[in-house]
This record gives structure tokens, sequence and C-alpha cells, in this order.
């Protein structure tokens, strides 16, 4: 299996590509502006960043071509997660009460990248912005007590997206919902 990273500049896109490569899967990190027809994968992460994506867009590179035309599962964390959303007509302000550390999330749908989880567990934030809106046709996984869009998937499609950091260690069962959205990635291959 092959999964890349797309970097859009965050701090921690090495540490997903760690986690990846932890778990068995042939990947690499990305430039953000890599054409999609170059890409050979079975699934793309898109970073998180240090863009404020509310207001620089643009610095997230060929996200949108991605999230537009692969025929294959993505996964946007944080600023990836808050990409993707607007991109498909939902909402991004500066969060009310930006979240910097420990929280706790609430499973609402386990869809996916839950399944087997616990209703409830702490997660890693580290973000200015949140997701405000959910675009049509996207249902809402998880909130917190501050944030009420901590995860994502659209409908019809597998994308998924998720406010928190799974790739770090502070965030209980992070690595499970790596192996949850491979789950869907080897699934979406057969």
């Amino acid at each position: 299996m092959r999964v890349y990273v797309v970097d859009n500049g965050g701090q921690w896109t090495h540490r997903e590509w760690r986690v990846l490569k932890y778990l068995d899967v042939e990947t690499k990190i990305i430039p953000n502006t890599t054409p999609l027809e170059t890409l050979e994968v079975d699934a793309l992460v898109l970073s998180g960043g240090s863009p404020h994506v509310a207001v620089e867009g643009s610095r997230m590179g060929e996200n949108g071509t991605y999230l537009d035309k692969a025929e294959f599962p993505i996964l946007g964390i944080c600023a990836g997660f808050q990409f993707m959303c607007a991109h498909f007509g939902g909402a991004i302000t500066p969060a009310q009460r930006p979240e910097f550390g420990k929280a706790t999330l609430v499973v609402d749908d386990e869809d996916d990248l839950f399944r087997g989880l616990p209703k409830e567990f702490v997660v890693w934030e580290s973000h200015n912005d949140e997701v405000t809106a959910v675009p049509e046709g996207f249902k809402v996984l998880a909130h917190s007590e501050n944030c009420p869009v901590e995860a994502v998937r659209k409908a019809d499609r597998p994308l998924y997206g998720v406010q928190f950091h799974p790739e770090v260690e502070n965030t209980e069962h992070g690595y499970d919902i790596f192996r949850n959205f491979l789950k869907v990635v080897e699934e979406w291959r057969h």
C-alpha cells in the first residue's frame, strides 16, 4: 500500500510520515505543488500547515485538485481538514477559543475512522481557526467542548478530516485512527 503525505508546512508532517512508516505503509512526504497525474498512490494524507486556511487558502497548493479529482481515499489533518471543508463550501473562521494542548474528543458517529474506539478520549489540538459550517454532503463524526466540528466524512466518497493531531503521542488511539483509515484504503483498492 502506498500513502503519501502532502506537505502543507505543518510542524508535524514528518510525524505523520513516521506513523505511516511504522504501520508498514510505503510512504513519503511530497510538496503540495505535486501534480496529481504524477502520483501513483492508494491514498493521500493532507498534512496540517502553518497557513491560516481561512485567509491563506492559496498556500495550500494542489490540495483542491486532489480533493476534486482523486479517485482514492484522502485524510485531511488540521489545516488539511479545514481546507477540505472550505473547498467544498463549508465555513472556516478564527476559533472563539483557539485550542493548543489536550482536549477530550467525543465521538458522535464512529463511521470508519473511529470504529472500535472509545466514545471519548484525549486528543492533541493546535489550531487558531475552526470549521464553523460543514459542507453539504459531509457528516460530523466528533466534537470537543470548545470545537463543534472535530472530525468529518464526505458521505459519497472516502474523504475524511480531523481537526486534532492523531500523529502525535499525546493523542490517545492516534495510531488506531490511522489503522482505521488504512482499512478504508485497503477496501477501496479491492
